[in-house]
């Protein structure tokens, strides 16, 4: 295992640029006229006041409160730093409310309180509730935890949450429901045992009990041991509650046996000897930062059958609470809750661990550096899934709703799922509209590189999505074998695989290559050769007979080397108008620029076919195109030979009569921007383009890979358009979620 290495002058930097601090407000309203500052400020502003003092519910809808969220503490347990003081723990604060805006789009505020005194905090928090959606309390000591956050929920009527308390509780939970799936116990025969009384502790044990672990079964114990009835020694009424009637008094006597150890207590608390006394398939949940109880190689090292989580993100298995807090929030925000009841910490936790049980995106795995599958060494999901923003949420707003937590119910949760894709992925709502017409066109389409496991996945999702079917192009033995290897051996029975071997056709596509390649310089040898073992041209030959709706290749080899054989059996070249659109999405903008995959150095006829063939992709996606001929020069100057067939594209499109805005040549800023394009009174365009035509295939590819490497763009494509059949190239290092993505352009015919 590496661990990630960071000196203190690297954490202090990172705090320092660009601005001391990890966040900033901005403003979502324009304030550039007198008008704007009059309707935000005064007398505008008094219009919802009074609405708001008739109804406070609206303050949801006029107010950021029902965004926002207060991350408050008072620094007297920081982190496992212990009493750092309000101002100590501030850089903490402020994290979670980044972790809040990255992870769930939850706007949030730092406060922290110069105060130890219970009374005096809650007292604080309470005053502030009006501004407030909810609050998130942290790094507070027990047991004074205990006391503000139970009075809290109390007085307020907003979801008040201790995360390290029942953060810390949902993911265990999480993660135990998976062990014990795997290990094939129930949580009502478990003997559990926990070490470490404070907040996290307590709070796992009792959300573990509400799941349905019984009290008698549950062992806790702390720096004095086990907590038995009778014990004064180190006692509070929290620990009294997890009391049991029991002869054992010490977490040796305690492991004999136990099924599931959760740790939330010190280094080296377990020994190995500890590990060895446990029944069978033990769990151990040892969640101490920054070292654990006992680390999962010295777990191993006497028990195989042990399954083993930490707190560490440099182990598998991390109990993250990252994983429950922004969507928990999230769900709860979206239906103006009173509280974060118990019901919906259960909700999150299981929808948690329904999710680790699914196939795990390439995304993931590539944050991660290796592939992930539910197993031993993956019970719980990684922060990074991108599906946690809309699987999550749900799950919890539907607790909320069914017990009566809720002010304002969601009344369609499907859209409401979609909402929260589109909230965090600015490709998410042009997807879904490609997703939703896959899913209605019904498609068959031919993965041709049936050898890869990325396409291999891609086809059993693109299936079991409903999308349509999958027929794959390769061995059976293949595919079985990779599957297998992926945890999708259950999908082999689900896929057509299809080869030169097992086909009725094989004659029927030579014969029809032949006849396109005879006068080429192709023998009946070569044509075999072509049709029998490559199979790229054996799907193209599949897709041109009818075998298949649309075609996917291209992860296994370079685009060019593709193109090439595509036009073995298709017109797929410049001369006959195949052109290749990129789509770039970022910031919520979508930016098509071509041609990125078949013209060379494209003339002024090229440049009007690639324009037209861009415009009907750009139609495809549901976007109403506007053509921007993009170059050095804006309208003539500066003069320049190379910029000359820019100038003159536009002209060939005034021939055409073709139905929809175009204009230029221009450079890009005057291309996307409205004021730049505002110094020139006469140009066409009624608003920013949407249609880059760039002059040459070097300058698309130059500019595609720069806005994907410097501002973090999403790129789908290149899109082939102009084709007689559908067919899509992928580039060679697509994940197994882009490969799903050009199926789909595939299978809705797009270009």
């Amino acid at each position: 295992m590496t661990k990630t290495k960071f000196t203190r002058e690297d954490a202090l930097q990172f705090h320092l640029e660009p601005t001391p601090g990890k966040w900033e407000v901005q403003a979502t309203v324009p304030m550039t006229t007198q008008r704007d500052l009059s309707l935000a400020y005064s007398p505008g502003v008094a219009v919802p006041c009074e609405d708001i003092a008739a109804n406070p519910e609206l303050a949801y809808d006029y107010t950021n409160k029902g965004n926002l969220v207060a991350v408050i503490s008072n620094g007297t347990a920081v982190l496992g730093l212990g009493n750092l003081g309000a101002l100590g723990g501030k850089p903490v604060m402020e994290g979670k409310s980044v972790l809040f805006k990255r992870f769930a789009d939850v706007n949030s505020i730092d406060i922290e309180l110069d105060t130890e005194d219970p009374e005096e905090f809650i007292n604080a928090v309470r005053l502030m509730g009006p501004t407030f959606g909810g609050v998130n309390l942290e790094d507070i000591k027990a047991p004074e935890c205990f006391i503000i956050e139970q009075t809290l929920k109390e007085q307020m009527d907003i979801p008040v949450f201790h995360d390290d308390q029942h953060g810390t509780a949902v993911i265990c939970a999480a993660g135990l429901i998976n062990a014990l799936h795997i290990s094939g116990k129930k949580i009502e025969d478990c003997k559990i045992v926990l070490n470490g009384a404070g907040a996290a502790g307590i709070a796992c044990i009792e959300l573990l009990k509400r799941m349905g672990a019984r009290h008698e079964n549950c062992i806790v114990a702390d720096t004095k041991g086990v907590i038995y009835q009778g014990r004064t020694e180190g006692m509070n009424q929290w620990k009294s509650a997890h009391a049991v009637a029991t002869e054992l008094r010490t977490l040796e006597e305690a492991m004999k046996g136990a099924d599931v150890f959760l740790g939330v207590s010190a280094k080296g608390a377990v020994t190995q000897q500890m590990v060895l006394d446990m029944a069978d398939n033990p769990v151990i949940f040892a969640m101490a930062n920054p070292d654990p109880e006992i680390t999962p190689e010295e777990a191993h090292e006497v028990r195989e059958d042990a399954i083993v989580a930490t707190g560490r993100s440099d182990y598998p298995n991390q109990v993250n609470n990252v994983l429950g807090f922004p969507y928990l929030f999230r769900g709860a925000l979206d239906i103006h809750a009173r509280a974060i009841n118990d019901e919906m910490k259960i909700a999150c936790a299981e929808a948690l661990a329904r999710l680790a049980r699914e196939d795990v995106p390439d995304e993931v795995g590539m944050a991660y550096g290796k592939k992930l599958s539910f197993g031993r060494d993956y019970i719980i999901p990684t922060p990074f899934d991108p599906r946690l923003i809309y699987v999550i949420p749900p799950a919890v707003a539907q607790a909320g709703m069914d017990t009566g937590a809720a002010r304002r119910p969601i009344i369609d949760m499907d859209a409401y799922e979609l909402t929260l894709k589109s909230r965090m992925d600015p490709t998410a709502s042009i997807l879904r509209s490609l997703n939703a017409r896959a899913r209605a066109a019904q498609g068959t389409v031919i993965f041709a590189e049936g050898d890869d496991s990325r396409v291999l996945r891609a086809a059993v999702q693109y299936q079991r999505a409903g999308m349509g079917k999958a027929i794959v192009v390769g061995r059976e033995a293949d595919v079985k074998t990779k599957l297998t290897a992926e945890g999708l051996g259950d999908a082999v029975s689900e896929l057509e695989v299809v080869n030169a071997a097992n086909t009725a056709y094989l004659d029927e596509y030579k014969e029809f290559l032949y006849e396109r390649l005879q006068r080429k310089g192709f023998d009946r040898h070569d044509i075999h050769r072509l049709a029998a073992r490559d199979r790229h041209v054996f799907s193209a030959l599949m897709l041109a007979h009818g075998h298949g709706d649309a075609l996917v290749t291209g992860a296994t080899r370079k685009s060019a080397h593709v193109l090439d054989l595509m036009n073995h059996v298709f017109d797929v070249d410049a001369e006959h108008g195949a052109v290749g659109v990129t789509a770039v999405l970022h910031k919520g903008r979508i930016v098509l620029i071509a041609d990125t995959l078949v013209h060379e150095w494209p003339d002024e006829e090229d440049l009007a076919n690639i324009a037209e063939r861009s415009a009907d992709v750009a139609r495809h996606l549901g976007l109403e195109p506007r053509v921007a001929f993009v170059s050095f020069s804006t309208f003539g100057y500066p003069r320049s030979e190379r910029a000359e067939k820019m100038h003159l594209a536009p002209n060939v499109l005034d021939q055409r009569g073709v139905d929809f805005e175009y204009e230029g040549e221009m450079t890009v800023d005057v291309a996307l921007n409205t004021q730049a394009q505002a110094g020139y009174s006469f140009q066409r365009l009624s608003g920013p383009a949407n249609i880059l035509v760039v002059p040459a295939r070097h300058s698309s590819s130059i500019s595609v890979k720069l806005m994907q490497e410097m501002a973090d763009a999403t790129v789908i494509g290149p899109i082939l358009s102009g084709v007689d059949k559908s067919i899509q190239i992928c580039s060679s290092n697509s994940t197994v979620n882009d490969i799903l993505n050009m199926a789909v352009l595939a299978a809705c015919k797009v270009g």
